[in-house]
């Protein structure tokens, strides 16, 4: 089934709409949930979370790239659902050491939610990606979009630990100048 197919139902709130959306893209879905949550409990807990969101959402929201939305939702649902989980753990786990590595790039939680939001630093953002070589962009992506461990990233690639280290440690660098460069900071 297409993607305008499946927004169509959506839209006419079509029940099979929810089984299609799983059927295409929640084993998708499922690795992302499962990267950030490492609990099947919570990543299905996540998912429930995510199409009850979607079939929210659309309409008045009609995405131009389902998965990307998906992938966008999913994600969002993983990191909400671990900080109200761990609220009392703070700093003990993974989402945690990510968020605080990019906030040295960024230099506050603040300038960290307005990626999401503000149109010019996602444009920056953006391009910041862009510029990266294929495997800085992947690494990068992988660590903070799809929230892989290093020794995750590291087997996947094939490439070293201290490898993957470095390059997430200077793509941070070149983010910090970027954005300090932007006046973003």
């Amino acid at each position: 089934m297409s993607n305008d197919e499946l927004i169509a139902l959506l839209e006419v709130k079509d029940k099979n709409a929810l089984v299609e959306l799983e059927n295409k893209y929640g084993a998708y879905c499922k690795s992302i949930a499962m990267n950030i949550l490492r609990s099947r409990e919570d990543t299905q807990e996540c998912l429930n979370d995510v199409y009850l969101s979607v079939w929210r959402s659309i309409p008045p929201a009609k995405p131009d790239d389902l998965k990307m939305y998906l992938a966008g939702a999913t994600r969002n649902a993983a990191i909400n659902l671990w900080r109200r989980k761990h609220a009392q753990k703070r700093g003990s786990g993974h989402v945690e050491l990510l968020l605080e590595e990019l906030s040295d790039a960024a230099a506050s939680e603040d300038t960290l939610e307005k990626l999401d939001d503000t149109l010019s630093l996602r444009e920056a953002f953006n391009g910041f990606l862009e510029k990266l070589r294929p495997e800085q962009r992947r690494i990068f992506l992988l660590r903070y979009w799809y929230m892989h461990t290093v020794e995750e990233i590291a087997q996947k690639l094939d490439i070293s630990q201290s490898k993957v280290k470095v390059t997430l440690h200077r793509t941070r660098g070149k983010l910090k100048k970027l954005l300090e460069r932007e006046g973003l900071l």
